[in-house]
């Protein structure tokens, strides 16, 4: 049994819900540092990227859905525009940040409980219940 095809691409999901946890941390906490420019990641285009180095294939399935096809398979780090200018350069927001960070927060929270269902899943289907 392979580890990586039972918890599919949701490991990786939770492993770049944390690096943007992290990056949006350092923006809060850099709100009052003078020409800080804020950074964020590219969640969509991380996960598909890792998708791809995994051979895993995300199709649609709805002619509403969003395509893929097009997509950049960029996992780095890019600035943010100012919402509004600054005298001292900085462009975080702080409330934008805490609501990008919750709504983070949230998806990791998802994530984690997705794959803790999984993991329940894999032991009840070892101990043959």
């Amino acid at each position: 049994m392979n580890i990586d095809k039972a918890f599919g691409i949701h490991a990786k999901a939770l492993e770049l819900r944390s690096m943007r946890a992290q990056v949006l941390a350092a923006n809060l906490a850099n709100a009052d540092t003078p020409g800080y420019k804020a950074k964020d990641l590219d969640f969509r285009a991380a996960l598909l990227k890792a998708s791809a180095q995994q051979g895993v294939t995300i199709k649609t399935t709805n002619s509403r859905h969003i395509s893929t096809a097009s997509s950049p398979l960029q996992a780095d780090t890019y600035y943010r525009e100012a919402t509004q200018n600054t005298l001292d350069g900085n462009t975080v927001d702080a409330q934008i940040e805490q609501a990008q960070f919750m709504q983070n927060s949230i998806r990791y929270q998802a994530t984690l409980t997705f794959l803790t269902g999984r993991v329940k899943g894999l032991m009840s289907a070892i101990k043959g219940e």
